[in-house]
């Protein structure tokens, strides 16, 4: 059987996976990922560093496994969105990339809530008047770097920004465009005054492509860089939570999905689309199908800057004991109690997005004393996406949806405790899964079902097994209600202390 190559543009590293359908994995690679914030709530990228890594990943997927290029049937790609990439009109990356998780744009989302009716748009657009808004980062741009604004004739996302890469086509991704704000659900298609609310020219925002669409082909200046083959389709790629939800099994509705990646996400299949300013909207990769979802700021991309700010004389004790930085603190903190003794952090450390929406929201530890450790910190950190999941989950309650299976995916799940943890506080099993690479094999299924090879969007089930199963522990139950009180009321006391 033909093979397939998914490439995950992921917040921390990128990712490539080539698979052989019906079930094979051939090989997997990664490279890192740097996400500089220059100033508080700044989060960017740089795409020439992502294109680097794709380049590499490729060429070096091709060499270990021995395959023929031409044996590659499809390209699809995913990553974070809605990360803004602007384009002069050669080409050229005019900045670096505005991440999702970015959250200087707050007077431009108050500026777009007084010019339009939100819950007008709420329904049209399908999500809500916040910092996740294209419109909103391109009027950042247009107020303080006027000079770059004057010469924009792309805005596109991250992975759409990789397709171009590949193919020379300029085109955004359905969830890219639905997420940007862009999309009019009641038409499916890009609507010019709501591209007019970016100030930006209707020509600078491309054609939407279904995930599955086959936009081009590998052009011989990509094949040259990547070694793959001239003339290998691309297909319009996938927001990097709906490939991760799909290759996780998340294809039923009530089936919910926790990703625990650079951020934390949580995600819910559902047939019926109800708009809600709290969450986000997404189409399902399966058609017909929705996902609700949530995103936060952070999630992976915070325990990585703690323990490369607070745990560095730890990193020789771990490395002693054949630990990762972040199993080394995982076992410190598994000898630390459930609610780490009063210890309680809110992880707003970008702002936050769902489902508060606060640009302006700061991170919090709160209750630290002299016999608090760096054990108790790091529990207290993890317990706080705990919290964070848990929150959203009222959300997706309010609003009729119904939870019922839990699955965990993606880097963060590979720890028991913080997978524990989770299930302790939510009040429910949390299933982990074995071999699930993440967003990367979603990506490369996408490509098979817009190759033909395959119509069957359950098929990747064959790359996925079951992995660990946690079950609530309810002698913990009163103490992370108590915890979660503390988390909800510290937010909500500081959002309401004058400025």
């Amino acid at each position: 059987m033909a093979c397939v190559l998914g490439i995950d543009i992921g917040t921390t590293s990128t990712i490539a996976i080539l698979v052989r359908l019906p079930g094979e994995v051939l090989g997997l690679a990664s490279r890192p990922v740097t996400l500089h914030s220059p100033h508080p709530g700044w989060s960017e990228e740089d795409p020439a560093e992502w294109w680097r890594n794709v380049c590499a990943l490729t060429r070096e997927l091709i060499a270990t496994t021995g395959i023929d290029p031409a044996e590659i049937a499809a390209v699809g790609t995913t990553g974070m969105l809605p990360a803004v990439v602007l384009l002069g009109a050669e080409g050229e990356v005019l900045r670096p990339s505005i991440q999702q998780s970015d959250g200087r744009c707050g007077a431009e989302v108050e500026d777009l809530r007084r010019e339009i009716d939100e819950a007008a748009f709420i329904r049209r657009a399908g999500n809500g008047v916040n910092q996740q808004l294209v419109a909103a980062k391109l009027r950042w741009i247009e107020r303080h770097e006027p000079d770059v604004f004057g010469r924009i004739a792309t805005v596109f996302g991250s992975y759409d920004y990789v397709n171009f890469r590949l193919t020379g086509e300029r085109r955004i991704e359905q969830n890219w465009a639905l997420e940007a704000g862009f999309v009019d659900l009641g038409t499916h298609a890009v609507a010019d005054d709501l591209v007019a609310h970016a100030h930006v020219p209707r020509a600078a925002v491309p054609q939407k492509a279904l995930s599955q669409e086959i936009i081009g082909t590998i052009s011989a200046a990509a094949a040259a860089e990547t070694g793959l083959a001239t003339g290998t389709p691309v297909v319009g790629g996938a927001a990097d939570m709906i490939a991760s939800a799909l290759a996780a099994g998340v294809t039923a509705p009530g089936d919910v999905l926790l990703k625990f990646g650079g951020s934390v996400d949580i995600l819910v299949a559902t047939d019926r689309v109800q708009p809600d300013p709290r969450l986000y909207l997404d189409y399902h990769l399966v058609p017909g199908l929705f996902m609700p979802n949530g995103c936060m700021s952070t999630g992976g991309s915070a325990l990585n800057w703690f323990a490369r700010t607070f745990a560095g004389g730890e990193v020789a004790a771990a490395a002693k004991a054949g630990l990762t930085i972040h199993q080394h603190l995982d076992r410190l903190a598994a000898d630390r109690p459930a609610g780490s003794e009063g210890l309680t952090i809110v992880p707003y450390f970008l702002g936050e997005k769902t489902p508060v929406h606060d640009a302006d929201a700061r991170g919090i530890i709160e209750g630290l004393t002299l016999s608090h450790d760096l054990g108790h910190l790091w529990r207290a950190l993890l317990e706080s996406y705990a919290f964070a999941l848990l929150h959203h989950l009222e959300v997706l309650r309010d609003m009729g949806h119904e939870p019922k299976r839990f699955l965990a995916s993606d880097g963060g799940s590979q720890s028991a405790l913080w997978m524990q943890i989770v299930a302790d506080v939510i009040g429910a099993r949390v299933e982990t899964l074995a071999g699930h690479p993440g967003s990367c094999l979603g990506a490369a299924w996408t490509a098979a079902i817009g190759a033909g090879l395959t119509t069957d969007w359950n098929g990747l089930q064959a790359f996925v097994s079951p992995g660990r199963s946690f079950a609530p522990d309810s002698a913990k139950a009163a103490i992370y209600r108590r915890g979660y009180g503390r988390y909800r009321d510290l937010y909500r006391r500081l959002a309401e202390r004058p400025a």
